[in-house]
């Protein structure tokens, strides 16, 4: 079982990526791709189909044998997206002695310092010419080797370094790409990369590329570590370690007389507020069309929701043992401890008694511990996908996650036990009548 993460983190370095490792591992167990733009209907039970958003967020379905107005949906949602810097138009920065930089910019929060002194790669996606002005194709890309990298400041040159530095965001973390050789690089560095990793796959002309979307990533493997090989070391574990233990659990759960949804949306390290993320109506059309499909009226849709429970699936903070302080003197969870039930009385997470209640029953059933977590009141935390998603759908629903060390690092560190324990209680979760 973590084999298949470790593999799965490293062939999704970014978002498009993970969106088409999923879909392809719902195809390969018989779900059915359907074009949003098209009638979905008529639905019958058993059916499992998924739809993509932007090529970045996927929503997977198998219709349960009852109609959703009668049973609702269990619904397990998490997000594909995971702090990092997205490469910039007209990236290409040349400096004396021929040495090429990046031009880029932050996405989302990441720990920065982190990302310095390691072999990085690009992975993302190119907009390439298509049929007509309105329709062109997508090409995703994964650049395989170690490409680039952040190099720090000699600590002869600041010697403060080690009592903390601010980092600007425009001057110390652009990358180095490479060292000009001849006049035919100049300003051509990185579209050479880009079309030599096309064209690996499909002869690609460099007047047919329109735009891209592509992102730095960590070039160096996903791994476990410690005595007992107990830890997971790797970038994206938040949030690609959740969205794969729900896609486990869909794959190895049974039908029911339930709906079960697996929703992977994108852009969570940025607020959600897109057409792919927890925030877009995307999700609540897609249930409104099966409600309607079902029964032919849209209060089928209304009665569904109040009959559903959603699982909010986004890493939460472990116990770090260096910093004692930071945590909740009564509710910090462990690396091993079991899925970690998030709780926050300004609204950051859905998580609220009555359905803490429920997922603590569903570990239970599972067999496995559950953990609970609090900020420290004199720390201020963050928010996930689950408040936002209910505000737009009234969901009853838990934030919860695997604890994880260095959250937003370019890697973080997570524990095996706990993705085991995670995997058992989704499964138990999509298999509850």
């Amino acid at each position: 079982m973590i084999n298949r993460l470790l593999q799965f983190l490293d062939a999704s370095p970014v978002n498009f990526l993970a969106v088409s490792n999923l879909t392809k591992a719902l195809e390969a167990n018989g779900f059915t791709r359907l074009d949003p733009r098209q009638p979905i209907g008529p639905l019958t039970a058993g059916q499992q189909f998924f739809v993509t958003k932007n090529d970045s967020s996927v929503y997977a379905f198998r219709i349960g044998r009852k109609p959703i107005a009668e049973t609702g949906l269990h619904m397990i949602c998490a997000h594909c997206d995971s702090p990092t810097f997205r490469i910039k138009p007209n990236a290409e920065m040349t400096c004396e002695g021929g040495i090429v930089r990046l031009n880029t910019e932050v996405y989302g929060g990441p720990i920065m310092s982190t990302w310095f002194d390691r072999p990085l790669t690009i992975a993302g996606r190119v907009i390439v010419k298509g049929a007509d002005i309105m329709h062109p194709m997508t090409r995703l890309i994964h650049v395989g080797r170690p490409l680039m990298q952040i190099c720090n400041l000699a600590i002869h040159f600041n010697r403060q370094v080690n009592d903390g530095v601010a980092l600007s965001r425009q001057k110390d973390v652009l990358p180095i790409l490479g060292q000009i050789t001849d006049a035919m690089e100049q300003g051509n560095m990185l579209m050479n990369v880009i079309l030599e990793d096309l064209n690996k796959v499909q002869p690609t002309r460099r007047e047919d590329i329109l735009d891209f979307d592509l992102y730095l990533a960590d070039a160096t493997p996903a791994c476990t570590f410690g005595v007992h090989d107990e830890f997971i070391s790797s970038g994206r574990l938040d949030d690609l370690s959740m969205c794969f233990a729900g896609l486990e659990a869909l794959l190895g759960s049974e039908p029911s007389d339930t709906t079960q949804v697996l929703a992977i949306f994108d852009n969570e390290e940025t607020g959600s507020q897109t057409k792919q993320g927890a925030g877009s109506p995307f999700l609540s059309f897609m249930l409104r069309r099966i409600a309607l499909s079902q029964s032919g009226t849209e209060e089928a849709f209304y009665q569904a929701v109040e009959r559903s429970f959603m699982v909010s699936a986004d890493n939460a903070h472990a116990w770090h043992p260096n910093y004692d302080e930071k945590y909740d003197p009564t509710n910090h969870p462990m690396l091993g401890g079991g899925p970690v039930i998030k709780f926050n009385a300004a609204q950051k997470y859905a998580s609220d008694a009555d359905a803490a209640a429920v997922f603590e029953a569903v570990c239970n059933e599972a067999g496995v511990p559950c953990q609970r977590f609090v900020n420290h009141s004199d720390v201020a935390g963050g928010s996930t996908l689950g408040n936002i998603l209910a505000s737009s759908i009234p969901l009853r629903g838990v934030d919860m996650g695997n604890a994880i060390l260095a959250m937003h690092s370019c890697r973080e560190t997570g524990s095996v036990k706990d993705h085991e324990y995670c995997v058992k209680a989704f499964t138990t979760f999509y298999n509850l009548p």
